[in-house]
């Protein structure tokens, strides 16, 4: 059955995104499959992103749910799309009650039984599922309900974007392939975890353990009992939304401590705790009367490992000592940045975005400056996003903007700088430098004592003249078998033009005329090895595949 709906989707899938498609094919070559690359203006991305969201909501929850993900992923589209996909709101119309109610009493028994009180009018809808407020046991809770029907919904979609995605590699660049790759393994993964309501539970309670003891944050307790893998029943915590600022106001609220709070709260989620609330939209929190923050919705949330974790620290680290050749470091580290990259150029960017984090005014001439620089000092430009740090991203870049919502003058890079100080980041990020330092001065003063010696014996075998010296060349590029057919062919045609030359002032014809077809022919294939888009280039390093190919040849 899930076959033969994914069947048809596919169908309505291709039917919505095929002329996007073929027009973003011209974009890369004019006829298609051959000719020189189209300019195309900001007001056309906008145009054709608008028509991608029409799209996408067409389409239905899986779809509203990737192009959510798509608007945290510049790795993958243009700066245009990725402002009008951020407009994009999980708000859908609620699902019949009748319905609703089949999947509600499939998991916790009849709606009369199980809660003294029901309202069956949802207080908000989204895409997966939509929120009842109730009362148990003389308390208010919130109970979510998935989707009535929305599993084979979303597992016929994810057959169509697995079928779709070779297509859409066909007709993108290698970085955009390596990202949309990972992108696909990545949203079937978040989506089936953000419909699962027993591995939400798990997460919100392990959050809310972790603050247990702050006064500041709130996270509603699960209500075990009338929870299930499809209905989640919580504690009912209600407040203003985070970004009404005038009711903040009337409040008498200081939203520049909430803002610094919510700051701090996900510094210590995600480099402290390792798990971390991922979906920080305006809708998923909200601000009690006594300035405490209440977190909603826990579907999407996430795991960072140790490493990750060091590696943020180093880059925060870095950025509050605007230290750009130690940012560039950790990003390489982290696998976000090409070791292949202009460091020159990429130092440049990383100012200007610490100019813009800290709110500075930026020259306009120095923007453009700095994008001149990318275009013509880099290839392809050197950022992916590995999966372990989507949701990273996602959460760095919503959190901010609702922070500047909360306060125009917000300054993450100083929050952050107090808390890694607070915390004995910097001290330990210090120590572990001078402890590196002193390493590399030990092996320096170990190789001076060595290399003498040795380098004494080299010249002694080459004063005998039994010194040897074996080359290996690495050419699996075949940049050399390239310039060697470009020598032929330019020596053939030199050769040719003389002989031709030559014998016309003979009067020898017939050889004139077999000499001029050579030259010719060297002519043509000494202009079309040129003329190659496959000739001799910088191509992106840092994929996946490439670097799994070096750590199995080391």
């Amino acid at each position: 059955m899930v076959n033969l709906r994914a069947y048809w989707r596919f169908l309505v899938v291709a039917r919505q995104f095929l002329p996007l498609l073929l027009a973003y094919a011209r974009d890369r070559r004019r006829y298609l499959v051959i000719g020189s690359r189209r300019q195309v203006d900001e007001a056309t991305q906008i145009d054709r992103a608008e028509r991608l969201l029409d799209s996408l909501l067409k389409l239905g929850p899986t779809f509203i749910k990737l192009g959510q993900l798509l608007s945290t992923r510049p790795d993958v589209l243009p700066p245009a799309y990725i402002d009008v996909l951020s407009s994009l709101q999980d708000d859908v119309p609620p699902a019949d009650w009748a319905e609703a109610k089949q999947v509600l009493e499939a998991e916790v028994g009849p709606v009369e039984d199980a809660f003294a009180e029901f309202d069956t009018d949802p207080i908000s809808g989204a895409s997966l599922g939509q929120v009842y407020k109730a009362t148990v046991n003389g308390d208010d809770v919130a109970v979510k309900v998935r989707r009535p029907g929305v599993e084979d919904l979303v597992e016929a979609d994810l057959r169509v974007i697995r079928w779709s995605l070779p297509i859409l590699l066909y007709f993108v660049g290698d970085a955009q392939a390596f990202s949309l790759e990972n992108l696909a393994d990545e949203f079937a993964k978040t989506i089936r975890e953000e419909m699962d309501y027993e591995r939400e539970a798990r997460m919100l309670e392990e959050i809310k353990l972790n603050f247990a003891e702050s006064d500041e944050i709130r996270i509603p307790a699960v209500v075990d009992s009338h929870s299930g893998p499809r209905v989640l029943t919580m504690e009912y915590l209600p407040g203003t939304k985070i970004n009404d600022v005038d009711a903040l106001d009337e409040k008498g609220i200081d939203r520049e401590r909430v803002a610094e709070t919510l700051q701090r709260a996900y510094l210590q989620m995600i480099i402290d705790d390792g798990v971390f609330h991922a979906d920080p939209h305006p809708g998923n929190l909200a601000v009690l009367d006594d300035g405490a923050i209440v977190f909603y919705d826990f579907g999407m949330s996430g795991r960072v490992n140790e490493f990750v974790q060091e590696k943020i620290v180093e880059f925060y680290v870095a950025v509050a000592n605007q230290d750009i050749d130690a940012i560039l470091d950790s990003l390489v580290a982290i696998g976000t940045l090409s070791p292949e990259a202009n460091r020159d150029v990429m130092g440049d960017v990383m100012e200007l975005a610490i100019a813009d984090a800290r709110g500075e005014d930026i020259e306009q001439y120095r923007v453009q400056q700095i994008i001149g620089q990318i275009e013509d000092s880099i290839y392809e430009f050197p950022f992916r996003l590995p999966p372990n740090l989507a949701l990273v991203l996602r959460v760095a870049t919503v959190v901010e903007g609702v922070c500047v919502t909360l306060d125009p003058s917000f300054d993450f890079i100083e929050t952050a700088t107090t808390y890694l100080t607070e915390q004995g980041y910097r001290e330990e990020t210090a120590r572990q430098f001078i402890a590196d330092a002193g390493d590399q001065v030990q092996d320096a003063a170990r190789s001076l004592v060595r290399v003498p010696p040795k380098l004494e014996d080299t010249l002694d075998t080459a004063q005998r003249g039994n010194l040897t010296v074996q080359v290996e060349l690495g050419d699996d590029k075949g940049v050399i078998d390239k310039l060697a057919r470009r020598l032929v062919s330019g020596l053939v045609f030199g050769f040719s033009l003389l002989s031709t030359a030559y014998l016309y002032a003979g009067g020898d014809y017939y050889a004139t005329a077999v000499s001029g077809v050579i030259g010719l022919a060297g002519a043509f294939f000494l202009w079309r090895s040129f003329r190659s888009k496959k000739g001799i280039r910088a191509s992106p390093q840092f994929t996946r595949q490439e670097m799994k190919k070096r750590r199995g040849n080391d």
